[in-house]
């Protein structure tokens, strides 16, 4: 059973997708913390409620970046966890605080990388007309929103959309493959090769892109 600490900055929703499909037996994992840089952050409560431990270092209470990380970093290794999850947690993260989890930090961009890095990835979509949007799990290297890809879900865009409509179906998908990438890391499926995500063939999907109509 792999231990896991999730990262979140605000209400956490794929947090709780990970807690519902652990709760169902559906990933072999134990979410030994949860942890906020807002103390505010609303999915602190909902970890709690779930029986999880939580814990918040807030990042106003620092001089800089790299003094933040080392006691973020301090406090997430109270855990030992074997996987990072960054669940929308708003903080770009130092080079130092990547390498030091490389391998075992992923994160979920609501877009279909390397196209959209960075924020309002939504309507930059509709406004570049693009007919495929979606959401992508990877690992975290230091440069913003890139590393090996482990999972892509793809959703058209319809000509009826706006940012929110758009968003909403994103999501949807981000709730169904940020748990199964951590399940395949979870079973020892996930090897990083060459800066590639290499992913054993009895995994569900059997490849990096999954549409909706998909499991």
């Amino acid at each position: 059973m792999k231990n896991v600490v999730i990262l979140i900055s605000g209400r956490g929703s794929n947090m709780e997708a990970l807690i519902r499909a652990r709760d169902a037996g559906e990933l072999p994992i134990t979410i030994a913390a949860v942890i906020s840089n807002r103390p505010d952050a609303a999915g602190l409560e909902t970890a709690a409620k779930a029986g999880i431990v939580t814990h918040f270092v807030d990042h106003k209470g620092f001089p800089d970046r790299a003094a933040f990380d080392a006691a973020l970093a301090e406090c997430i290794d109270e855990f030992a966890p074997d996987l990072v999850i960054l669940a929308g947690f708003m903080r770009i993260l130092s080079d130092g605080f990547v390498r030091h989890y490389a391998g075992r930090l992923l994160n979920i961009h609501p877009s279909l990388l390397p196209a959209f890095p960075g924020l309002h990835t939504h309507r930059r979509a509709l406004e570049e007309g693009v007919r495929i949007h979606g959401c992508t799990v990877h690992f975290v290297t230091p440069t913003l929103d890139h590393g090996p890809v482990v999972v892509q879900a793809a959703v058209p865009v319809l000509d009826s959309d706006d940012e929110a409509s758009l968003a909403a179906r994103v999501l949807a998908q981000e709730h169904r493959i940020y748990p199964l990438a951590v399940r395949w890391f979870a079973e020892g499926r996930l090897a990083l090769e060459g800066g590639r995500v290499r992913l054993a063939a009895e995994a569900d999907g059997g490849g990096a892109l999954i549409s909706p109509g998909v499991g």
